[in-house]
């Protein structure tokens, strides 16, 4: 018994990761258009005539823009909170499956948890996936950890992290002040700090795999990222770091 997981690429300028079962698999977030989405699972050894889903964690391009494109083309169901259809117009869609109020719901014998979490989007949600005893938590895109998110992630076999932004490059880099703010407040994206402050805190103890995931390429390093997590990362059986233009590749989470 056992989930997979992989990514297409992780960063502002795209994101998707593949939750796959022995019999299912779902594609968290597309921000790539068809044909990119279409080389990058062929170079994990997948078709999009292969998913069974889309799942959207919010409107921000970088999840969504490829999202319709590839549902429609590929007759695909694709699940989403309310606000964050209100918040966009994405067009016609094959097969809509609305998140309501956090609900988890199920696509075969995968179940998805939605988890709110603080970011500058109408109805954001993040999710950890279970199957036959196994939970696989896919964290990024939020501003501050809460008691809320500890508790849901917490105890996870699995692990798709955000560390975003290292704090002083953030303060020094090329963004206007207004995105500093942005990026940096409570409804933005976790630094560093943050991202091992968590891990910190949080029961690493059964985590097989930790992937640390949208790395900004203009306010943070791999190397920074990986010094600022070090404590935590020597706790786990295996850590890596995932970069936006191959993401990572095929990770396998096993029942122990």
């Amino acid at each position: 018994m056992s989930l997979h997981f992989s990514s297409l690429g992780s960063g502002s300028k795209g994101n998707g990761t593949l939750v796959a079962s022995r019999d299912y698999c779902v594609l968290v977030d597309c921000g790539f258009s068809i044909k990119e989405t279409e080389l990058r699972m062929r170079r994990l050894g997948m078709s999009p005539d292969e998913l069974s889903a889309i799942v959207v964690t919010h409107e921000h391009g970088d999840h969504l823009s490829g999202v319709a494109p590839l549902a429609r083309k590929y007759r695909l169901p694709v699940y989403l909170t309310p606000g964050t259809l209100r918040a966009r117009n994405i067009g016609k869609l094959p097969e809509l499956r609305l998140i309501e109020g956090y609900q988890p719901f199920v696509c075969g014998d995968i179940e998805a948890i939605p988890v709110a979490v603080p970011h500058d989007a109408r109805e954001s949600a993040q999710f950890v996936f279970r199957s036959r005893g196994i939970s696989l938590g896919l964290l990024t895109d939020l501003g501050t950890v809460t008691p809320h998110v500890e508790a849901q992630f917490g105890g996870c076999d699995g692990l798709v992290l955000e560390a975003n932004h290292d704090q002083q490059m953030l303060a020094s880099g090329p963004y206007p002040p207004s995105l500093k703010r942005r990026v940096g407040g409570a409804y933005g994206h976790l630094n560093n700090q943050q991202a091992a402050g968590f891990l910190q805190r949080t029961n690493c103890e059964q985590l097989q795999h930790l992937v640390v995931a949208h790395i900004s390429e203009k306010n943070n390093t791999v190397a920074l990222a990986r010094e600022a997590l070090s404590d935590a990362t020597e706790q786990v059986v295996n850590s890596i770091f995932a970069c936006q233009q191959q993401g990572f590749n095929w990770l396998q989470v096993e029942k122990n």
